[in-house]
């Protein structure tokens, strides 16, 4: 007798279309951080100056966040700095950021609002601040710009808050002692050229375009200050995240020094807020590490950006997003 197929019930045969449909939504899950995202909407990141580092970083992030993310749609806001990039972030104007740990610190310190909201995802690269000057100028330490006119940056920046500590710990009064003028990097070299300006204060990454393409055209100096490191760290909590640090001489190859510059370091951090969505916060985390060499190619201090410190974000607890793709690549 021929041997007649066993029939297959309908409700059989839809349990089995339902596990195998289980078992397809399962697998595309577990692929999908190695495939395209599925990601929909709009982020905002706010970045800095136009002429700084954190703008260009954010110009060459959304390059590659378009790539991972085609259809998350950014936009970048210009600021004045890290102070003004946390308010934006913890009033939900900006959904990510860039800040150093300091301002951060200070943040959170203050009480400000959305202060404990805020979270981390990646520690980037560290900040060297930069006190520039004419090649000819009598200033050797911050200690000799009293009666200077000194850039100290914009109010809502971290170099502001750096600047004001350093000249506190070089026993100035930037009220009193010498006048202080509220510019950013994109037009304290002018003014410097211009001789409107004796000197500024700057923190960003090594080399910053602005300071580069000045040293092109006009004959600058560095000048270090690695002997207020002790009273820097010295003057209270959010201090201690400043490092003693060494600018090579080449980071400013025409710049007249004739070698390294000692001076003050401090980590920037990647922030967003609790209430971030943690897809999109591990897709942003990915792309942040996985893009560091081809942004490092235009950014320098992009390449210092590394995968064993990147989940060092103190003060703030990570994000939960962050910490699914930092444990997905852990060793």
């Amino acid at each position: 007798m021929p041997l007649v197929p066993p029939r297959i019930s309908r409700r059989r045969a839809l349990q089995g279309i339902v596990a195998a449909l289980t078992v397809l939504a399962a697998l595309v899950w577990w692929l999908r951080p190695f495939g395209e995202p599925e990601l929909t909407g709009e982020l905002t990141f706010s970045t800095g100056v136009r002429t700084g580092v954190y703008h260009r970083y954010g110009q060459l992030l959304e390059e590659e966040l378009g790539q991972n993310m085609p259809g998350v749609s950014v936009r970048l806001e210009t600021s004045e700095g890290s102070q003004q990039n946390l308010q934006r972030v913890a009033a939900g104007e900006a959904d990510f950021t860039v800040a150093t740990a300091d301002a951060v610190a200070k943040y959170r310190l203050d009480g400000k609002p959305g202060a404990q909201q805020l979270r981390g995802l990646a520690r980037l690269y560290d900040d060297y601040v930069q006190l520039v000057v004419p090649a000819g100028s009598p200033v050797q330490s911050a200690r000799d710009l009293r009666g200077k006119r000194v850039a100290v940056g914009q109010p809502g920046s971290g170099v502001r808050l750096i600047s004001e500590r350093l000249l506190t710990a070089a026993k100035l009064d930037p009220a009193k002692d010498l006048t202080a003028v509220s510019i950013g990097i994109d037009t304290m070299p002018a003014e410097l050229e211009a001789g409107r300006i004796d000197a500024f204060f700057w923190s960003g990454g090594l080399p910053t375009n602005a300071v580069r393409e000045l040293s092109e055209r006009f004959d600058i100096r560095l000048v270090q200050l690695g002997d207020l490191v002790e009273q820097l760290q010295d003057s209270g909590s959010p201090a201690r995240y400043y490092r003693a640090a060494v600018m090579p001489q080449d980071a400013y190859a025409l710049a007249r020094n004739t070698s390294a510059v000692a001076t003050v370091a401090v980590p920037n951090l990647l922030v967003t807020t609790e209430g971030t969505d943690p897809e999109l916060t591990e897709q942003f985390t990915r792309t942040v590490l996985l893009s560091r060499d081809r942004i490092g190619h235009q950014v320098h201090a992009a390449q210092l950006v590394d995968l064993r410190t990147a989940i060092y974000t103190d003060p703030l607890d990570l994000h939960e997003g962050a910490g699914r793709y930092y444990r997905s690549v852990k060793p």
